[in-house]
Parts: C-alpha cells; structure tokens; sequence
C-alpha cells in the first residue's frame, strides 16, 4: 500500500488525463455528429455512409475508453482514500468524486450505447445524447477546482463547464473531421463538411478563451504567480500548445475553403488535423496536470522570485566531471550504517532507502552535482543528434544516417546513470526499484528512447520502407513530450522542485513540437515535410543546448 501511495500522484494524472482525453473526444464527436450533420440523417453518397459509420466506432470507443479510465481513476483514489483515512468502504462509497465517476461512466456508456443503435435518430434519441453528454461534462465539473472556490463559485462553475465544451467541440470533434477529410468522396462534400465544423470549432475556440480568461484572473491573479508557481508555469505551457492549436486551425480554416477549388488542399488540411490531434492530446495532458496543482492564488508564500529563476537558467559552462558514488546520500549513508551495524553486531542490515516506503530519498551537494553532470552529457548526445540529423538532412553528409543510434547511447548513459541507487551501480534491484515513481518514470523513458533509436536507425537507412514504421518515431517522440509535461520529481522542496521544471517544461514544448515536425516531413516531403525537417534537428538542438545549461543549485 506504502508502494500506491507513491505512484498516487502520477498514476492519478496519466489516468485522469487519458479519462479527460476520451470524454473530449466522445462529447466532440457527439457535437460533430449533431452539428456538422453527417451521420444523423440518411444520404445515398456512399462517402457520407462511410463517414456515418467511421463517426459512430469513434463514439464508441471513446465511450468504452471513458468508462474505463474514469473507474480506474476512481477506484485508485477510492483505495487510497480509504487506507490514508481508514475508513470502510461504505463510507468511501459516499464520497463526492465516487459518485462523480459512477455519473461520468454511466452517461458515457448511454451515450456510447445509444449511438451504437445506429441512425436515423428521432429528436427524442438525440436529446437523451445531447443530455447525456451534459450530464457527463457537469460530473467532471464536479471534481475540478472550481467546486472548492469558497467566492464566485458558480461563475467558476460555469467557466470550467464552458471551457471543457469548447475543447470538446474542436479538439474532440478532431478525429471526425479528419475520418471525413478521408471518406467525404468529393471535394465539394469535403469542403461542405469543413464549412460546416470551421463554424463549430471557432464556437469551441471562444467558449476555451473564455473559461481561461476567467482562470487566469481566478487562479493566478498576479504577473508573479504565472512565473513563481507550478500551476502558473503549466498554465503558461499549454498556452503556448494553445498558441500552436490556433496557427493550426488559422491555416486549416483557410485551406478549407480551397478544397471545392483545389481538391488537393484536402490532403493538406486532413495533415495539419493529424497535427492537432497530437497537440490536442498534449494540452489536456497538461490541463489534467493542471488540476494536480493548487491554484497560484493559494500559495503565496511559495511563489519563486523572478531574480532565482533568472540565476538558475543563466548559461554556465556545464560540468562533465561526475562525483565519486560513495560520496552520494545514500550511499554514504549506507556505508554508516553498515559500520553500525556491524559494530553492534546486528543480525539485519538497515537499507539507507526502501522504495515504496513513503519517505524520499536523502540528498546531497553530491547528488546535486550528480544530476547536473548527467543532464549535461545527456545535452550533449541530443544536441549531437540534433547536429547529426540536420547534416543528414543537407544531403553532404552520406555517414549522419547512422545519426539515431546516439539515442542507444543514451539510453545506456541513463540507464547506468539517472538512478545510482539502482543496480549495476547501487544495491536495488531493479524491480523493486520501480516502486519509487521517479524511477518508474525514468525507465518509461528510457524505453521509449530505445524505439526511438532502432527505428528511426531503421527509417533512416532505408531497411524500413513502411510508411507506418516511419511513423513510429515522431509518435514516439510526441508521447515523450506529452509525458514529461506529467513527469514529477519528489524532492519535498516546492522551490527547488518548480526551479527544475522551468526547464522541462520547455523541453517538453520542444519535443513536441519536433514530433509533430517530423510527422510532416513523414507524410508530405515535399510540401510541408520541405521546411519541417529542418525544424525537429533543430528542436533537438535547442533540447541538448536546454540540457547542457541545467542546473540545480
């Protein structure tokens, strides 16, 4: 139990981010089914019937995938609930969110069961949907900030409602637009159906600018709590995602009303949809994380002066020397205990840290400088990369295919080197020490670094031709990018914590954004993919210079 107390607070944002992720995508899809008007009513062009059917899978899947994550995340914070306050389970059963996940599930699982009937609905089937939908939306309200506001609550209430509307209406009803992009058969039902969503999806844009309006007033309030808070630094993240959202949707609004002209913009506009359903994953990742964090308004005291952050990310020349492993924390602690240990004659050897116990680990200016020397080797192979790939990409330079396998490298370098606590170079072995979240984390992303190198090696080369395998690296790389905006460091330290993500959450942006810029070059070469693969070498290169100037003291 020690070890779920641990892993509480990241697993409660990955599942509340992947539940809020399908009810976006199911609301969306109601709304683009309802609004937009395609599969409600009976059509013989046979490419509106395919869009039909394409729009109910996705309501159903989204629907079973809401169900599923909104159980699991109650039933994580049911369990945890229940063990921190030692409470029965009956008196879990009464509490506020329990009933607001069985709400989200039951209406998301009508609304997936209703649709699954198939059109055409009589006006009664679609408002049991649009109610539905509604009832699902004011449950999730129910668990946001919003409900612990002592002022202005209602207007708080209202704008959380408003601005979850707003991103389902757009960033939900995504995947829909881009399935009819594909089977809509004729430019001209394309162009009509692009029209016709263009409308719904600038309605959503304003009901989201204004609900964070609202927020930014509400729950940061000041100029110093966007930049001396954690809630306020990922705010100001998924602005910045936001941002990117609307440039998207700007050039796609555009480009949609070519289509009936030019029907190869339909090409380009279902692209640059594939790009912000990637981005749109990413900004409620962010927005699930946000509601992890207390409201800047609350902390005051806590807030990180402008003069720190401005210190701590002032270049300095990195440190490439590593401190001996027996001067670290635990180790040096170890060793003392060891010594008393043996000098009473004890039958058991105490652990310096046991995982999953609930305490974090000890640190030093070792540990420190530790960090700071791996963060900026690990600068130094991604801006390799990034310098490697840019020369590829130049064509002059026949040896930079062979660029992805610095990402062996590293993998390697973290794997021996992020954890020294950790077997082969500290005593933990390695399943029990994926009971620190930290750790846990650290070997997710290492993993994911390994695919990273073999296949894009593999794409590089040209031993994978598949399209869809070449697809595999910015998809990569995007996951990469959207889990570090949850990725959570447990130092017990507010100010040094926020202090270190100053400079992942940027890193973050960046690898999205190159993610996202590969996936181009992958998919149009020659249009978009001409400057786009000179964008994501560049990102890498930003990310390693990032890492090379990190520091934590």
């Amino acid at each position: 139990m020690t070890t779920l107390f641990d892993i509480f607070a990241y697993l409660s944002v990955v599942l509340h981010g992947l539940g809020l992720v399908a009810q976006t995508v199911l609301v969306g899809s109601v709304g683009f089914v309802l609004l937009v008007d395609v599969s409600c009513r009976p059509d013989r062009q046979p490419g509106v019937h395919a869009v039909a059917s394409g729009c109910r899978r996705i309501i159903q899947w989204a629907a079973l995938g809401t169900v599923t994550a909104v159980i699991a995340a109650t039933a994580l914070n049911a369990v945890i609930l229940g063990e921190s306050l030692d409470v029965s389970g009956r008196e879990v059963a009464g509490a506020a969110f329990v009933a607001s996940g069985a709400i989200r599930a039951a209406a998301a699982a009508v609304v997936g069961m209703i649709v699954s009937l198939g059109p055409p609905w009589p006006a009664r089937t679609r408002l049991t949907i649009i109610a539905a939908s509604a009832l699902l939306i004011g449950a999730a309200v129910a668990t946001s900030h919003a409900v612990a506001r002592l002022d202005q609550s209602g207007m708080m209430l209202l704008a959380t409602a408003l601005h979850q509307l707003g991103a389902a209406l757009w960033l939900g009803g995504l995947p829909c637009f881009w399935l009819a992009l594909r089977h809509a058969g004729t430019p001209e039902i394309a162009s009509s159906i692009g029209s016709r969503f263009s409308g719904v999806a600038a309605a959503g844009v304003a009901m989201i600018t204004g609900g964070a309006v609202v927020f930014a007033t509400s729950y940061i309030g000041a100029l110093n709590a966007v930049y001396g808070t954690a809630y306020g630094l990922m705010a100001l993240t998924k602005s910045a995602l936001f941002a990117m959202l609307l440039l998207l949707g700007l050039a796609n609004f555009r480009a949609v009303r070519r289509i009936a002209i030019h029907g190869g913009a339909t090409r380009r506009v279902g692209r640059f949809v594939e790009v912000e359903m990637a981005i749109g994953f990413a900004v409620l990742m962010a927005a699930a994380s946000l509601t992890s964090l207390p409201p800047a308004v609350d902390l005051a005291e806590d807030r990180v002066a402008l003069f720190d952050i401005a210190a701590r990310m002032t270049p300095a020349w990195p440190g490439l020397a590593s401190p001996d492993h027996a001067t670290l924390a635990i180790s040096a602690l170890q060793a003392r205990l060891d010594a008393e240990a043996r000098a009473a004659q004890a039958t058991s050897r105490p652990q310096a840290f046991v995982p999953g116990s609930g305490s974090l680990p000890p640190r030093n200016a070792y540990d420190i400088a530790w960090s700071e020397y791996n963060h900026h080797w690990a600068g130094l192979l991604v801006t390799l990369m990034g310098l490697a790939a840019l020369a590829r990409r130049s064509g002059r330079a026949p040896w930079a295919q062979h660029w992805p396998l610095l990402f062996l490298l590293l993998a390697v370098f973290l794997f021996l080197r992020a954890d020294p606590e950790v077997w082969p170079m500290g005593e933990l072995g390695l399943v029990e020490s994926l009971k620190d979240p930290e750790v846990a984390q650290h070997r997710l992303f290492e993993a994911i670094i390994v695919a990273f190198s073999l296949f894009e090696w593999g794409v590089s080369t040209g031993r994978l031709v598949s399209r869809r395998l070449a697809r595999v690296f910015p998809l990569l790389i995007l996951l990469g990018g959207t889990l570090l905006l949850t990725h959570s460091h447990a130092l017990g330290n507010v100010k040094e914590e926020l202090l270190i993500e100053v400079t992942h959450l940027p890193i973050a942006v960046l690898g999205i954004i190159a993610g996202w810029a590969r996936w181009l070059e992958v998919e149009a070469p020659q249009d978009e993919g001409r400057w786009a693969g000179w964008l994501w070498p560049g990102c890498f290169v930003v990310i390693g210079l990032l890492l090379l100037g990190y520091r934590e003291a």
